[in-house]
């Protein structure tokens, strides 16, 4: 091979290899994965008379435990929070129609409810109490056959009451209220025998009004309390979960249960 072919023939080389170069799609760099974004806020569904956890006070602002929590979670989040008065009854409804975003009032964890709602980790325990009048005879659940049992419409109490259908079905009737309240008046009018409640709520009304009521030493089983979202809301139940964990680790759960109870009774 001559000089001149010999350098033609390295010439084209060179632009081969050149053009090769220039139409060899380099990957594109792999973009991070970006954290969800953070709730800007979040409407927080409750019974606003269901003291000590919702309620409202003499000013008509809604306070109480669960409100407490809620805030400092929320505020933990980067969020606003929004406290909305529901039907507690119609709660799945509100939920479903995301007319709120989460349930925080006391929600006891049920497999029924786990159906239609996502629950965080629990954060309380607590149990279905059976308070009476203070001179009522009764003494135990046996003792209520052919009794008139009230109990608040749409509660876990009422789902404690159905499970045990033996005591059940030996009440003269089994009446359902608004809220826990009505029903606590309507056992020191005497127009009810028991009130079957949360023990949290319970214990609250009868502190406050000793020598009034008696709670009995049975009662209708053990529950755990957890905040209820929508289940295909994945990213507000992960960041809700981390921010109780993290209340707890650090102590701000305990602290804030020792301003509503005078002690702690976080889970």
């Amino acid at each position: 091979m001559n000089r001149r072919t010999l350098t033609a023939a390295l010439a084209a080389a060179s632009l081969a290899a050149l053009l090769a170069a220039c139409g060899r799609q380099e990957p594109a760099p792999q973009a991070a994965a970006e954290a969800p974004p953070a709730p800007l806020k979040i409407v927080v569904g409750l019974d606003d008379n269901f003291p000590p956890m919702g309620f409202r006070d003499a000013k008509n602002e809604i306070v109480g435990f669960d409100i407490d929590l809620a805030r400092e979670a929320a505020r933990r989040l980067g969020a606003e929070v929004e406290f909305k008065a529901i039907d507690w009854s119609a709660k799945e409804a509100e939920l479903a129609g995301k007319r709120v975003d989460a349930l925080w009032n006391g929600l006891t964890i049920t497999e029924e409810r786990k159906a239609n709602i996502a629950f965080t980790a629990p954060y309380m325990e607590n149990h279905q109490i059976i308070v009476v009048a203070a001179a009522s005879p009764i003494q135990s659940k046996a003792d209520l056959a052919g009794k008139t049992v009230g109990a608040q419409d749409g509660s876990s109490a009422v789902d404690a009451i159905k499970k045990d259908a033996a005591t059940a079905q030996s009440f003269k009737e089994l009446k359902t209220f608004g809220d826990n309240i009505t029903a606590l008046l309507d056992l020191s009018a005497g127009r009810l025998d028991a009130v079957v409640v949360d023990e949290v709520v319970g214990r609250y009304h009868v502190a406050r009004k000793a020598g009034e009521y008696r709670v009995l030493d049975d009662n209708f089983g053990t529950e755990e309390y957890g905040v209820g979202v929508r289940k295909d809301d994945t990213v507000l139940l992960g960041r809700l979960d981390q921010a109780l964990a993290d209340l707890k680790k650090d102590g701000t759960a305990a602290k804030i249960a020792n301003q509503w109870f005078g002690k702690d009774i976080v889970k």
